[in-house]
């Protein structure tokens, strides 16, 4: 029988139960997909994180509920954040090897853990009468580059959003966004990805690969905070780079454990 580590840790928050948990399990080499994807499944979180380390890189996956993933944000703040704090690695930044080839740089502020990701302008598009559809709210632009992106008017519109899940898995998008811009935070959002098993996500790191380009493109600023809506509530640090994005945030853990593989 071999044990795995586990950790559960809040991302996008500095207290437990709040943020968005994500699972981590470190690897001294990488098990079957089928077998990672069934742990993802088991811990029945939107995601769940898989890390090798190779001296001073280390590699990483992502598995949601339903599927393999190319880029998940808060898993990989909550590795960072397992990295530093639970298996006490004395450097201050970290590079990430991901499974397409990109590397993510990983540097630690004090308390706050920044990741350097790809920025993905997302392209707009005419079609707001099926978004409309979906989330009950008519925006006044929509985008898309892996998610749509659904503008509304105001923070207001952001919280009355109710989507309809079977009309949001029907979209040929990893997930959809709802943003706009935000009372005490720069813009605000909330993110549905019924199609690979994540209703609402509370906290959504890969998404502002998305919201950071657009919103800096239409606020003409490239420092940005921003707080994602739901129940569980998050705070994201934005930089904009032109190619790349630093999504920065805290990190808690909540529960160790191990998993059993026979």
């Amino acid at each position: 029988m071999q044990l795995i580590p586990l950790y559960q840790v809040d991302a996008f928050s500095k207290t437990p139960f709040k943020g968005n948990p994500a699972a981590v399990c470190p690897l001294s080499e990488w098990l079957p997909s089928s077998v990672m994807q069934s742990i993802a499944m088991e811990n029945n979180l939107s995601e769940t994180a898989f890390f090798i380390r190779d001296r001073d890189e280390f590699h990483i996956r992502w598995f949601a509920p339903f599927a393999e993933i190319d880029l998940a944000g808060h898993p990989t703040l909550a590795t960072a954040h397992v990295i530093f704090h639970e298996l006490n690695y004395d450097k201050d930044n970290i590079v990430f090897k991901t499974k397409l080839g990109d590397e993510l740089i990983i540097d630690r502020d004090g308390d706050i853990i920044n990741m350097d990701f790809p920025a993905r302008m997302p392209k707009k598009h005419d079609n707001i009468d099926i978004i409309k559809d979906a989330i009950d709210i008519e925006p006044i632009e929509f985008f898309s580059a892996r998610d749509g992106v659904a503008v509304l008017r105001n923070e207001t519109e952001v919280k009355q959003v109710l989507p309809s899940m079977d009309k949001i898995s029907q979209l040929n998008y990893t997930g959809l966004i709802v943003t706009s811009p935000g009372n005490d935070a720069d813009f605000v959002s909330r993110f549905f990805a019924p199609q690979i098993g994540v209703p609402e996500d509370p906290v959504t790191g890969s998404a502002h690969c998305e919201l950071i380009p657009l919103w800096a493109s239409k606020f003409k600023k490239d420092y940005m905070v921003a707080k994602q809506l739901s129940n569980r509530g998050g705070t994201l640090y934005c930089e904009n780079k032109n190619n790349r994005v630093i999504i920065g945030g805290e990190a808690v853990t909540v529960m160790t454990g191990e998993i059993r593989i026979p």
